[in-house]
This record gives structure tokens, sequence and C-alpha cells, in this order.
């Protein structure tokens, strides 16, 4: 079997769901501006694109209509240039990276194209009218259930406290800080975006503006998130200052065999080693990556520390802290933000950048790269929880 090479992986600015910068920007356009990115950075012409593997978690009304190819159109990519819509919720974009990459590995394609999108502003979580099987719902209601009753589910069972997830979420809060500080998103591109405006005559006009940085990272003290309610439980732990913030967004790659790579004159900047997924219950899906990482690092015959940095989804707090505690590495040390041996989330997680949902595979995918490239990492991974009762995980592994 062939690799697969990562040559470019971009990603928009993630902004806060209705009251970010991006909120009134329609999903076409932030993926047509990611797509139009990864393919500057790869320095290649849009026609040698096979096809585009392009995840939405909520694929309907604005995101509808095959997103994955109408967005090809309006990129201004070729008729030849296929694409195609995907759907694993939180691992849409990933899966979208599995798919192009074994196309890639099969020998079916030369150059691909993966991604995620999703406007959580305009299409709503849930979708617009979502109709689960009544009989089925009565049967197993935990498929349907709130993901953040899923998070106080695995606070419950697991003994994570209010505590834990506080300091874990202000830690990553801090962290995205110091990486905004200091320069380190080199993925995002600058986004173009839209807001209507009332004038004083009544009349509603759109303007246009450029969005460089994720506008959800926020001062945060122990004090302050302590102060906040429980959203899912009266009695719980589970709070909008330990969970992930609803977000929209948009991330794109390009994606090479090694022949094509040659061709192109391309420098890879990582290789995809290996992708798997794996269930668990329902009504605890944030345990996910507990069985999906495992599952990947045996199949690629690498040892958790053989792994120098991860990108541990953090849907919320407790699940993302019983994920690293199955998987032994839950050490303080690895997701503080002051350490110097922090290898988790380095530059923040979902809880202070967002969680744009089917965009967030593709998402971490450009943010473990660059900070693979900049830290010369061998070895890094990215994983998350996915709603229904799943985990994601992929392995990459920096190229020379």
């Amino acid at each position: 079997m062939r690799d697969a090479y990562i040559v470019s992986a971009v990603r928009t600015p993630g902004c806060r769901r209705s009251k970010g910068a991006l909120a009134q920007t329609s999903p076409e356009k932030l993926i047509v501006q990611a797509l139009n990115g990864a393919i500057e950075r790869a320095g290649i012409d849009k026609g040698v694109v096979d096809d585009l593997m392009l995840g939405c978690s909520f694929p309907e009304a604005e995101q509808g209509l095959n997103i994955g190819r109408v967005a090809l159109q309006m990129a201004g990519f070729p008729d030849n240039v296929s694409g195609a819509t995907v759907n694993r919720f939180c691992a849409s974009g990933l899966e979208s990276v599995a798919q192009s990459a074994t196309r890639i590995m099969a020998g079916w394609s030369e150059v691909c194209m993966a991604g995620g999108v999703e406007s959580m502003s305009i299409v709503p979580m849930g979708g617009n009218m979502p109709r689960p099987l009544a009989s089925w719902a009565k049967e197993n209601p935990d498929v349907y259930v709130s993901m953040g009753v899923t998070a106080e589910n695995v606070a419950n069972r697991y003994k994570i406290t209010r505590a834990q997830q506080d300091e874990f979420a202000y830690h990553s809060q801090m962290k995205a800080a110091e990486a905004q500080k200091n320069g380190h998103f080199t993925e995002i591109i600058p986004t173009t975006a839209d807001r209507f405006v009332e004038k004083a005559d009544g009349t509603i006009v759109c303007e246009t503006f450029v969005q460089t940085f994720d506008d959800g990272v926020r001062p945060t003290t122990m004090e302050g998130l302590a102060k906040l309610r429980t959203v899912f439980a009266a009695l719980g732990s589970v709070t909008a200052g330990n969970s992930s913030q609803t977000t929209d967004g948009a991330a794109a790659s390009v994606i090479m065999s090694g022949d094509a790579v040659k061709k192109y004159g391309v420098k890879p900047l990582a290789k995809l080693v290996c992708y798997t997924t794996a269930g668990c219950k329902a009504d605890e899906m944030g345990v996910g990556p507990a069985y999906a990482i495992p599952k990947l690092l045996k199949l690629a015959g690498v040892k958790v520390e053989e792994v120098g940095l991860w990108e541990l989804n953090e849907a919320f707090a407790s699940q993302a802290i019983y994920s690293a505690q199955q998987i032994g590495i839950d050490d303080k040390k690895y997701w503080s933000y002051d350490s110097p041996d922090k290898k988790i989330n380095i530059n923040g997680g979902a809880i202070a950048l967002g969680h744009p949902l089917g965009c967030t595979g593709s998402k971490l995918l450009a943010t473990l790269v660059a900070n693979m490239q900049r830290l010369g990492v061998r070895y890094g991974v990215e994983s998350m929880c996915i709603g229904g009762g799943m985990g994601a995980a992929a392995l990459l592994e920096l190229c020379e």
C-alpha cells in the first residue's frame, strides 16, 4: 500500500456561534476560502485534484445540496474535480481526511482534498427538523440524548470532579491565549466575513471584513469558572466554562501520493500512518477516544510514549480527562499551560477555540501538522468522541 502525504492543511478562524465574527457568513463562503487557501499553500493547479471529501455534521439547508461538490464549483475548480459530503458527526472532518488518504493509498487517486465545514450559527445543532424514529427512540433513547447529558454521565460514572473539569478548562484557555500571543496559529488563513448592518434610513447592507483569529478565547480564572451554573443537571458539574464552544469554521487539506509529490515538486508536511474508529455506549459517548486511541496505536505498532503531540478534542472537560486517564497521559504536566512537558492540546482545545462539529477533524489536523512542523515532533495523534457513541483517531508522522 502506498503512502498518503499531507502537503497543506489550513483553516479559517473558529468563531462563536451567533455572537462571533463568522455568524453571518454562509458556510459555502467559509469552505471556499479554506479550499483556495489549501491549494495556494500547496502550490498546485486546481485541475490536478481528483476528488474532495468534505465533512459536515448537519448537511442541510445552506450546508446541504452536496456542499462538497457545490463548494468546488464556487471556488473555481474545473468540472472534472468531483466532490462528496461526509458525515460522521464530530469526526466528519477527520473521516474526510481518512477517505481521501485511502484513495491515495489504494492507488485510485494521485491528488485529493479533504476538509470540513460547519456554520452552527446558520444551521442549528441537531438540524432544523430532527425526526428520530419514535419506536426506536422509546426502545433506546440514549442514541438521541443530549451530548451534555452524556458528559454528566461520564463525570458521574468515572468520578471526574467539577474542580478537575474547571482546572482543565482553565488551562485550555491559558494555552490558547499564549498561542495567540506567540503567533503559533500559523494554519489560520485570513478569512473574509460578512455582516449585515442596518443604516439610518432603515436599509440593510452587507459589509465585509477580514477575520484573522479565533474569537472564543477569553480571560478565565478558576474563581470565575467555579461561579458558573451547571447546564445539563441541577446538581451536575458540566458548565459552559468546561464545555466546548459551539463555533463556525472551515478547514481543508491537500493529500498526495509519493509520485505526485515528486511530479509537482511539493514538500510533504506529514504522512497519515493510520486511522480507525471504535464504538462505545451512546449515553457516555465522550469516552470514545479511550477505545479508539489504543486500537489505533496497536494497528500502527506505535507506543503511547512515542507520541509527542496529542490533539484530544475537548468536547467536554469530563470526557477529555477520562480519555487521557485511560490512555495513560493524564499527568498534569502533559496539559498544563506552563509546563515544559505539555503535549496535549498545546495551543488550547475546543473549550477555548471551539468545536465546529463537522469541521473539527480537519481543523485539528491543520493545527497538529503545524505544531509537529514547528517543534519537530515525529508522531502526533488526533482523536475525538462522536455523538451516538463512537471515537475516532488518526496517527500522523512528520516528514523530514
